[in-house]
């Protein structure tokens, strides 16, 4: 397997739940497919969806949840 990385498509706080009361969208070892949500990005009160854009499997995550993310910054690599 190869390992690629899911990049941050905007600038923004990047938060891995839907809901401070709700779990994870997806979490180290989960298996995604492509549209799969893996998070959201806020931007002035505007919420993105976050796709995994590929299927694989999450090895980890490289951005903690309500953390402050620049566009084109790795979030997360799979091994596709």
């Amino acid at each position: 397997m190869a390992t690629q990385q899911i990049f941050s498509p905007l600038p923004g706080i990047f938060y891995r739940k839907p809901a401070p009361d709700k779990p994870a969208y997806k979490s180290d070892g989960d298996v995604i497919t492509e549209d799969d949500t893996i998070g959201l990005i806020e931007v002035m009160k505007s919420f993105n969806e976050v796709k995994a854009g590929a299927a694989g499997k999450i090895v980890r995550f490289l951005t903690e949840n309500e953390e402050a993310v620049m566009a084109g910054q790795p979030i997360a690599e799979i091994d596709v």
